[in-house]
């Protein structure tokens, strides 16, 4: 090879590095002592990239380096995805699309905390936090009357890291410092041409995690997922069905064909799963061969056809559900669940239910006192939308309201992992309302952008 095409190899080779440096540059020129700022939120942006606190230099009287330090260090040490922003009243932070106009510049899914003058309110992804608890988490904290916004922004985020799911975004890195001076930033440049990757790398081991603990549940789901499957293909044996018996119509052998179909469809489904929320497919399958079972029983015999409601709530093996009853979990409140006529009879009766159960660390449980791999399963049997209603106040119902259990679209909180870049791809229903005097709410509420000042 000729020293030319050599050289020019060489200079073509490290051109992505010379881009990042000088982007790098541009950063640290943007943030440095004395620069000129870029405008408020930009800064803001930047600097929450890099850390989980940011304080405009005009709010500093406010809330002290060595405080904003110290909330830094506990945020990182909680290894939440949470954001805190101490800025003044001024005219680049306009009050009703403040944490919209955050959430999109920064870009990262997460917990969204501003203090605005003297005004407070947060906003969240729901996967990270769901809309209910920001706006009882704000509210709570507005109405503690306390008087400093250390005590302010500390107690929220001590609640906030106990309940925010997800994991810190990996351009924070360790350490508690909640700012970025010059030095810092340098170190990262020279971390970046010397390492190169080094972000890429944690971002494929976290991902890597995650598909290793989907994966070992999904193979702990395979058994209740196939005793699903064997208990469907028992109960098509025992129909003891022939389409050309005498007496079969039509309508029949139409009903006989479509459950012969769900099971084939069920047990394809199970063969492709690749992850716990592919199993929806499977229970979805059986739900629907199990109703077209109770049909052609009832043409059978000469029955009116049964209604199409959802499967009995404590073992969908027992088929489809013939009435709603009232019934608590242990500990939990009251709801209606839809029950076959052997468990209304139990229930009637003072027994408990023959519940579906599964095995767990700590034993045999009711499926709702699994783990948020069975959300799911249920999710197949009774319909997206309506299963947080049904398990409210159950485990399994706790997790579907704080996560989307393993990819099942349950009607319950969506969209990207907590500390995971999304841009502005997100809902700005989620982060907004009023910023009120003294931590009061004029309006909205955490997680709406309805709210003035």
């Amino acid at each position: 090879m000729k020293t030319g095409t050599r050289t020019a190899t060489r200079r073509a080779s490290f051109a992505p590095v010379l881009l990042l440096v000088a982007a790098l540059l541009a950063v640290i020129t943007a943030l440095a002592p004395g620069a000129r700022a870029v405008g408020g939120l930009d800064t803001a942006a930047a600097a929450l990239k890099q850390g989980p606190v940011y304080v405009d230099p005009r709010a500093s009287g406010q809330f002290p380096k060595a405080d904003a330090d110290a909330l830094a260090k506990k945020i990182k040490n909680s290894g939440k995805p949470i954001f805190v922003a101490v800025l003044p009243r001024a005219a680049e932070y306009p009050p009703k699309t403040l944490l919209q106009d955050l959430r999109t510049k920064v870009g990262i899914s997460g917990v969204y905390a501003v203090e605005l003058g003297n005004g407070f309110n947060a906003g969240a992804d729901p996967r990270v936090m769901p809309h209910g608890a920001v706006k009882n988490l704000v509210g709570s904290v507005q109405r503690s009357d306390y008087p400093t916004v250390s005590q302010r922004l500390n107690s929220f985020v001590d609640v906030a890291a106990q309940q925010a799911m997800g994991h810190a975004p990996s351009s924070w890195g360790g350490g508690g410092n909640s700012g970025i001076d010059t030095g810092t930033l340098v170190g990262l440049g020279a971390l970046v041409v010397i390492g190169g990757g080094g972000t890429y790398a944690l971002a494929r081991r976290q991902r890597r995690r995650r598909a290793e603990e989907e994966r070992a549940a999904l193979e702990d789901l395979r058994v209740v997922v196939d005793e699903d499957i064997t208990a469907f293909g028992e109960e098509l044996d025992r129909l003891d069905f022939n389409p050309g018996e005498s007496g079969a119509d039509d309508a029949m052998r139409a009903d006989y064909s479509h459950a012969l179909d769900a099971y084939e469809n069920a047990k394809s489904a199970m063969t492709r799963a690749e992850r716990p929320g592919d199993v929806q497919a499977v229970t979805q399958a059986l739900e629907d061969g199990r109703f077209s079972l109770a049909t052609l029983a009832a043409r059978r015999e000469g029955r009116p056809l049964p209604e199409r409601r959802l499967p009995c709530f404590f073992d969908p093996r027992h088929g489809p559900s013939v009435v709603d009853v009232a019934w608590a979990p242990s500990g939990g409140a009251e709801r209606t669940v839809p029950v076959c006529a052997a468990d209304k009879s139990r229930l009637d009766d003072g027994r408990e239910p023959l519940a579906r159960t599964v095995r767990t660390e700590s034993g045999d449980r009711p499926y709702w006192d699994a783990g948020p791999a069975y959300a799911p399963w249920a999710g197949g049997y009774f319909g997206g939308g309506l299963l947080p209603g049904l398990l409210v106040g159950t485990m399994l119902g706790n997790l579907m309201m704080s996560s989307p259990a393993y990819g099942a679209d349950l009607g319950g909180p969506t969209g990207a992992e907590g500390g995971d870049y999304t841009g502005s791809d997100f809902n700005p229903d989620d982060f907004g309302g009023g910023f009120g005097d003294g931590g009061g709410f004029d309006g909205g509420g955490g997680g709406g952008f309805d709210g003035g000042f």
